[in-house]
């Protein structure tokens, strides 16, 4: 039985807006299960067993964490359009810059310009996500470094663009556009006089940033969240146990582990190693209330430890 992707998201999650336009890219329908921007997150943890960021993608039983994995499960599944015509490796790697490096500056044009309107519980929420604190007035204070960094990377893609292509790698999009796009969209849609300002002296970059908001989201049928609990409930993951000869810490399916983010929102999930390769670590984990899943993580970024 084919199942349906599932994406657990918030409208206004930046990250979630890259899935969204993978989606478009490759013209699929996908159903859309809403989650809160902060923790609780009840319908959610059951499926992860604990990791707390958006996105996650749920297929049956199984359920992929972090962009990364995501986008490396959708081209296997649905190769055709490939979002990587010219290449898979370096793009991944390109969006290490925009989800870390590029995406920190962004984060202090936004919210040193909103940081006050945000509610209190917000604030708690990505203070223990980040094991740091959410400080409106460091925000403000840094927020003339912030548009300077975000000018400089924003002058990256305009650059790129600069011989009149209409797209980062050429004259079709790619997923290099979409994790180029990341911090654009985030920045416009939060605060879009502040990002527009920024972005008057790159007007290739903002007429790009138009082409790639029109690729759209495929099409997507809302879902409640307690169908997708009885979905997981009702299938058998899909991932099968193989072993991994060039596994450099020697871990091999069957071994308990945890799985950890290696940046913020580190809460440590356990469960049973099924596969390992260079890019994925999937383990099974039995919940109470759906019985077994197998959640899939990267290997960049992530740290997986014995247990």
């Amino acid at each position: 039985m084919a199942h349906e992707i599932i994406l657990h998201h918030y409208w206004t999650s930046p990250f979630s807006e890259k899935i969204r336009l993978v989606f478009g890219l490759k013209k699929l329908a996908w159903r859309s299960v809403e989650i809160p921007n902060m923790m609780p997150k009840p319908d959610l943890l059951p499926l992860t067993g604990g990791y707390r960021k958006t996105p996650v993608m749920q297929i049956g039983a199984d359920i992929f964490c972090d962009t990364q994995i995501i986008i490396r499960e959708l081209e296997r599944r649905y190769p055709s359009p490939s979002v990587f015509p010219h290449g898979k490796g370096l793009p991944y790697a390109l969006a290490f810059w925009a989800d870390r490096i590029f995406f920190m500056p962004t984060v202090g044009v936004v919210f040193g310009e909103i940081g006050e309107s945000v509610p209190e519980d917000f604030k708690k929420d990505r203070a223990a996500m980040s094991g740091g604190s959410f400080s409106t007035d460091a925000l403000k204070a840094m927020a003339p470094f912030a548009k300077d960094q975000f000018r400089a990377h924003a002058g990256f893609i305009a650059e790129q663009l600069a011989d009149r292509r209409a797209f980062v790698q050429g004259a079709e999009p790619t997923i290099a556009d979409i994790h180029s796009y990341l911090n654009i969209w985030f920045a416009k849609n939060f605060v879009p006089q502040v990002a527009n300002a920024l972005l008057d002296e790159f007007p290739n970059a903002t007429a790009w940033a138009a082409r790639v908001a029109d690729i759209g989201h495929g099409t997507v049928t809302p879902m409640d969240s307690n169908e997708a609990l009885r979905i997981a409930k009702d299938a058998s993951p899909e991932a099968e146990r193989a072993d991994d000869r060039f596994e450099p810490r020697g871990l091999k399916p069957g071994d308990r582990v945890t799985v950890s983010a290696d940046d913020y929102g580190r809460d440590p999930i356990a469960g049973e190693i099924v596969f390992t390769n260079a890019h994925e670590v999937a383990i099974q984990r039995e919940d109470p209330h759906i019985g077994d899943v197998v959640v899939h993580f990267p290997r960049a970024g992530f740290v997986v430890m014995k247990t």
